[in-house]
C-alpha cells in the first residue's frame, strides 16, 4: 500500500517554508524590511507581486545545497537532470552540431524570422526545400533526402506507437505545419500555453509531485494551481476519480508530464485514454509535457497522447533538449491537435531526421543500466525506499523514513545533512510537492552512481536511530 501523498499548499507564504526553500534575493528584501529600517526599505523596488513572492526553485535549492558540500569528498550531483555533462551519453551523437553551423554559415538565418517559427522547422513541404527568413526558397545544404521537421517527426512517432494504442482505443494523429510553433524551450512551451488559456477565475489541474516551473507559470498568468496525486502504489498513476473531483467550471486544463519527471514512470496507453478521457468529460484540453518523449526502457513504452486527440484535445510540449542530449539549446515547441532560437530552427529538419538510432540506442542502453543500478543501491538503504523502478525520463522518487534519522525532521533537512557530510547532491521532495521524499537523477556513469549509494548508505547507517 502506497503512502498518502502530503498535500502542499498552492502559495505558501514565506514563514510556511523553510529557509532553504526562499531564494535568498527575496530573503535579503524581506530581511530588511522586517527590520523596520525606513532608509532600506525604500531602496527595495516595486514589481509584479506575483514575482515578489517567494517560489520553489529547483536551481535555488540546488544552488544553496552545493554551498554545503563537504570539501574533502568530490561532489556527486544525482539532483540536476543534466546527462549531456557525462561524455559516456554521447557515443554515436553525429551531424548535430554540423546542422547549426551549416545554418549560420548559409547566412540565410540571421534576420527576423516569423514568430512562430521557421516553416522548415515546423514542415517540409513536398518540394523539400525550406524557406528562409528572407522567404526566398532555397536548398539547404545538409542531407535534403533525410529531413524531417517537427510536424512530420510527431507523426512519424504517433505512427509507430499504432501498435500499443490500438487496443486502447488510439490513432496515429497527423499533424500539419500550421499546427506547431517553435519556443526558445519547452519552458517557453509551457509558459505560452498556459497564457493563452488563461481566463480571469481559472485553474489548471497539476500532477504531485512535479515541476515547480508550471507553479510559477501559473501564478503569473493568474491561474489556480490544483494537484492531482501521482500515486507510488499504482506504478505512479493518478486517480481518476480524483482528477474529477479537483476540475470545476473554471479549470482550462490537465497537465501530464508523459515520460514522467521526477517519478520515471511510462504511462501506458489504457492510462492515458482515461485522462482523456476525463479531459473529454470535463470539456478541457489535456497539456501533454512530453520533453522525455521515447526516452524509456526497462519494458516501458512511450505513447503519444496525441493518439488520443479524437478523444480531446492535446497540446503537445516537446524540445531537442532530452532525447537529443541538447538542453543548453534553448529549442522547443507547441504542438496542437484539434481534429475537430532562429538559427537552431534552421537546423531543426537535419537534426530530427537523424537516421543513425546508434546514438539514441545508446542513451537508452545506458539509461537503463543507471537506473537499475541506483535502484539496487537504494534496495541495500534501508531506510530509503523506491516503490517501482523507473521506465523513462532520468528521474526516480525515493521515500526516506526520516522517524528513524537521528537529527533528520523532514526531506530537506536529509538533503542539506547528507551534502554537508557526503557531498551527494538530492533534490528534497518538498520542492516538487512530496515531503519526505527526494528526486534522484540517474543520467550519470554507474561508477558514480554506485559510489553515491555508498555514501548514501554509510550517512543513514551513522545517523540511524538505535
Amino acid at each position: 500500500m502506497a503512502p498518502a501523498t502530503q498535500a502542499m499548499p498552492s502559495n505558501p507564504q514565506p514563514s510556511q517554508l523553510p529557509p532553504l526553500l526562499i531564494p535568498p534575493s527575496l530573503r535579503l528584501v524581506q530581511d530588511s524590511v522586517a527590520g523596520g529600517d525606513s532608509s532600506s526599505a525604500h531602496m527595495v523596488a516595486r514589481c509584479n507581486p506575483v514575482l515578489s513572492q517567494p517560489k520553489t526553485s529547483i536551481r535555488g535549492v540546488v544552488v544553496e545545497l552545493t554551498a554545503l558540500a563537504n570539501p574533502s569528498k568530490p561532489m556527486i550531483s544525482l539532483g540536476v537532470g543534466d546527462a549531456a555533462a557525462h561524455p559516456c551519453f554521447a557515443s554515436g551523437k553525429k551531424g548535430f552540431s554540423g546542422a547549426v553551423a551549416a545554418a549560420v554559415d548559409s547566412g540565410r538565418f540571421d534576420c527576423y524570422a516569423p514568430s512562430f517559427g521557421l516553416p522548415g522547422a515546423r514542415r517540409l513541404e513536398k518540394s523539400r526545400d525550406i524557406i528562409d527568413c528572407n522567404g526566398i526558397f532555397a536548398r539547404t545544404t545538409f542531407g535534403l533526402n533525410k529531413e524531417l521537421a517537427v510536424a512530420e517527426h510527431l507523426t512519424k512517432g504517433a505512427r509507430c506507437s499504432a501498435g500499443i494504442v490500438s487496443p486502447s482505443g488510439g490513432r496515429a494523429h497527423e499533424f500539419r505545419e500550421e499546427d506547431v510553433f517553435i519556443t526558445v524551450g519547452g519552458t517557453q512551451a509551457l509558459q505560452a500555453a498556459l497564457t493563452v488559456l488563461a481566463a480571469g477565475g481559472g485553474n489548471v489541474l497539476l500532477p504531485r509531485p512535479g515541476f515547480p516551473v508550471y507553479e510559477s507559470a501559473c501564478e503569473l498568468v493568474g491561474l489556480e494551481c490544483r494537484y492531482y496525486d501521482l500515486l507510488a502504489g499504482r506504478r505512479w498513476e493518478s486517480d481518476h476519480a480524483q482528477i474529477c473531483a479537483l476540475a470545476d467550471a473554471n479549470t482550462v486544463a490537465i497537465v501530464v508530464i508523459n515520460p514522467n519527471n521526477p517519478t520515471g514512470a511510462a504511462f501506458s496507453a489504457h492510462h492515458l485514454r482515461q485522462i482523456a478521457e476525463a479531459a473529454r468529460d470535463l470539456n478541457i484540453p489535456v497539456i501533454a509535457d512530453e520533453v522525455y518523449e521515447h526516452m524509456v526502457f526497462g519494458g516501458g513504452k512511450f505513447v503519444p497522447f496525441a493518439s488520443f486527440a479524437h478523444v480531446a484535445p492535446i497540446i503537445t510540449i516537446g524540445s531537442l533538449a532530452k532525447r537529443w542530449m541538447v538542453p543548453g539549446w534553448r529549442l522547443g515547441w507547441i504542438a496542437l491537435c484539434d481534429p475537430n532560437g532562429v538559427l537552431k530552427q534552421a537546423a531543426v529538419p537535419a537534426i530530427l531526421s537523424d537516421a543513425n538510432e546508434g546514438f539514441h540506442k545508446n542513451v537508452l542502453k545506458i539509461l537503463e543500466s543507471s537506473a537499475d543500478t541506483l535502484c539496487q543501491g537504494i534496495e541495500h538503504i534501508g531506510l530509503l525506499k523506491c516503490y517501482s523502478r523507473p521506465q523513462g525520463s532520468m528521474f526516480m522518487m525515493v521515500e526516506v523514513n526520516t522517524a528513524q534519522l537521528f537529527g533528520i525532521d523532514n526531506d530537506v533537512d536529509f538533503a542539506k545533512e547528507l551534502m554537508k557530510e557526503e557531498s551527494v547532491l538530492v533534490l528534497p521532495g518538498s520542492v516538487i510537492g512530496l515531503k519526505n521524499w527526494v528526486r534522484l537523477f540517474f543520467g550519470l556513469p554507474s561508477d558514480q552512481l554506485r559510489e553515491a549509494c555508498q555514501r548514501m548508505r554509510s550517512f543513514c547507517k551513522r545517523r540511524r536511530v538505535s
